[in-house]
Order: C-alpha cells, then sequence, then structure tokens
C-alpha cells in the first residue's frame, strides 16, 4: 500500500486525526505520575510516615486509572493508543516536604499539558476530544488543590518536634477527604 493511502485508511479510521499523538504523549505522563507516585509511597512507608505512604499509594492508583482511561477513549475512537516505556523515577528524597513540593510541580506540569491538548482540540474542532479532557481539567484542579493543601500542612505546622507525625496525620484527613480510602 502505498504512503498516501495509508495515511487516507488511517484517517478514516481514527477520529482522532493528529489529536492521538497528543493524547498518547499524556498517557505516558500520566504512566510516568503513577510510577512516580508509587516511588514516594514506598519511601514514605519505609520512613514510616504511614498516612502519607497510604496517600501516595491511592494516588498512584488515580494517575493509573488517569492512564487507562486516555487508553480507551484513543482506541475506542480508532486510534492506537501506546502503553509507555516508564524509566527515570526518582526513588530517593531528601524529606517529606521535598516529596509535596515535587507533587505540586509535577501537577502544575500536568495541567499545562492537558491545556495545551485542549486548546489543540478546540482549535481542530476536535469537539469530542475537547469533551473528553473536560473530565482531566476538572480533575487537575483537583490534584494541585491537594498538592497545596498538603504542602500547607508544613507551613502551619512545623517539621519540629512531633510537627512531622502531626503531619502525617493530617495528611491521613487529606486522604480520607478524598475519597480514595
Amino acid at each position: 500500500m502505498k504512503t498516501k493511502e495509508k495515511e487516507i485508511v488511517t484517517l478514516q479510521r481514527s477520529l482522532l486525526h493528529d489529536t492521538e499523538k497528543m493524547l498518547n504523549k499524556q498517557i505516558e505522563m500520566e504512566g510516568k505520575s503513577s510510577a512516580y507516585y508509587l516511588s514516594m509511597a514506598s519511601w514514605c512507608d519505609m520512613m514510616g510516615y504511614d498516612n502519607a505512604a497510604k496517600l501516595l499509594y491511592a494516588h498512584a492508583e488515580e494517575e493509573r486509572q488517569h492512564m487507562l482511561k486516555l487508553l480507551h477513549y484513543i482506541n475506542e475512537a480508532g486510534g492506537h493508543a501506546i502503553q509507555p516505556e516508564i524509566t527515570g523515577i526518582k526513588h530517593h528524597f531528601n524529606s517529606l516536604k521535598e516529596i509535596f513540593q515535587l507533587i505540586l510541580e509535577h501537577e502544575i506540569q500536568v495541567t499545562k499539558s492537558i491545556n495545551i491538548i485542549v486548546d489543540h482540540c478546540f482549535g481542530v474542532k476536535d469537539f469530542a476530544t475537547f469533551s473528553f479532557m473536560q473530565w482531566y481539567v476538572t480533575e487537575q484542579r483537583e490534584e494541585e488543590t491537594l498538592a497545596r493543601r498538603a504542602l500547607e500542612l508544613f507551613d502551619i505546622i512545623g517539621e519540629e518536634g512531633i510537627g512531622l507525625w502531626t503531619i502525617d496525620q493530617e495528611l491521613g484527613k487529606l486522604h480520607d477527604s478524598t475519597g480514595d480510602a
């Protein structure tokens, strides 16, 4: 089959057109998020931050579900979702606070990526994907808010004395309030 014919078949098969590549990059980002949070959860577990670990284990699974939701969407639209290769995950952290600082920075990057996809979809009039991505827009606002609330605990409580223990207890309450318990 000639290259032009292959392109026509691909376009007829997929409703996503050039959006598919962007969505596959988002699958990779969500997969890395899941692996990153799993690594953070393991570190917290090892360090005795039980509630932080529970929050991050649940968050790792939630990010995996975000990845799967995108994967199914691409395939249902006639595209080809690609399972990403996950490498370069950090496994050692300097402090519990560093973890939540990294989470906020990461979630801001995920939000930017989603906003780029949404803007693209609007521009090319891919309104089905634009509508689908609105769930991610709302979810990202929640993700950033949760990370900010977690970081505020360090400022409000402080890390001295029983501060870290108290922060870990409060992280458990954040976990319970997210519905991931």
